[in-house]
């Protein structure tokens, strides 16, 4: 059985989507919510495996996992852009990894494949707020305006859903909402279909984000803004999508999202490096036993309540 892994975000299940256009093959998908990276754990377990594509999860996180597969001279091929320590080499593993603060997983499938599904590769990088990346791409295959607005949209909303502390936050569970779009050849058949998923996260997206219109900073400075959201499932959802439209309204500044867990013991936290300064945001985070991420965008899943004055002096010193 061939297993496919990936983060269960737009960067994600658009770069799966590529690949599977490009190579339809009967597999198993492991995913889940966003912040769920250690997905590599559950292949190892299994005994049937004779391939595996893992999709935007840290190699740092699944290094162990990872050597497991290796030794037993399984085929794989691993896409990435977050900290990977270091890659293993084997003639059984073949990594396409670029660390660059301005791509994404869905770039790196667009350029492997040569531009096959730059529309869907577009939605991708949108949804993982790499926006002059994805209107260079829209550029290159001349878009016209109205069908970028859409595929930043879709791309938006796909990544809204991965947000959430279980599947049950979710509107839709990302494995199944991968097999509901690779039925779409094209990404603007989903806005003629009025039955699309599209539609159903639009909806979702709509009714939560009403919640941020009275919601004020918890803590500012000149270089860094926290945000502090209630333990409720809107706040789980909405809590990435709304760190990357913090960081595009002031790309100047660092941009902390900090959701109170359900045990009310923690935070998870969302972080967004300066658009005008990609860097940091996992050397931040990692500073803490729960964190990781990428130099752009990072996160904590489990912050203790009593640290946060801690983790905002931090990020206050590393960006000032």
């Amino acid at each position: 059985m061939h297993y496919d892994v990936f983060n269960g975000d737009a960067d994600g299940i658009i770069a799966l989507l590529q690949l599977r256009n490009a190579e339809p093959k009967c597999s198993k998908l492991i995913t889940g919510v966003k912040r769920d990276i250690k997905l590599l754990q559950s292949v190892a377990k299994e005994s049937d495996v004779s391939g595996c594509t893992i999709l935007d999860i840290s190699m740092e996180k699944n290094i162990d996992a990872l050597y497991n597969l290796i030794e037993r001279d399984i085929p794989l091929f691993y896409c990435d852009h977050h900290r990977t320590g270091e890659v293993p080499q084997a003639d059984n593993f073949t990594a396409l990894i670029n660390l660059d603060a301005n791509t994404c997983t869905s770039l790196l499938i667009n350029q492997h494949l040569a531009g096959r599904y730059a529309d869907w590769a577009i939605v991708g990088a949108y949804g993982d707020n790499m926006f002059t990346n994805a209107e260079q791409l829209a550029e290159v295959i001349g878009l016209n305006q109205d069908e970028r607005a859409f595929l930043k949209e879709l791309g938006t909303l796909i990544n809204y859903n991965g947000y959430g502390s279980s599947i049950d936050d979710l509107h839709i569970d990302p494995a199944e909402l991968f097999e509901q779009l690779i039925n779409y050849p094209s990404p603007f058949e989903l806005k003629r279909d009025l039955s699309s998923p599209y539609y159903d996260l639009k909806n979702g997206y709509e009714a939560d984000n009403q919640h941020v219109e009275s919601i004020v900073p918890a803590n500012t400075s000149n270089v860094a803004t926290i945000y502090q959201l209630p333990c409720e499932p809107w706040a789980r959802r909405i809590s990435g999508v709304f760190g990357n439209a913090l960081a595009n309204q002031a790309p100047d500044k660092a941009h902390a999202v900090l959701t109170l867990n359900e045990n009310q013991q923690d935070f998870t936290v969302s972080v967004r490096a300066p658009l005008n300064n990609r860097t940091g945001a996992d050397e931040v985070c990692s500073q803490f036993s729960t964190g990781g991420g990428r130099k752009a965008a990072a996160g904590i899943n489990a912050l203790p309540v009593d640290e946060k004055d801690k983790f905002i002096e931090i990020l206050n010193h590393f960006y000032k």
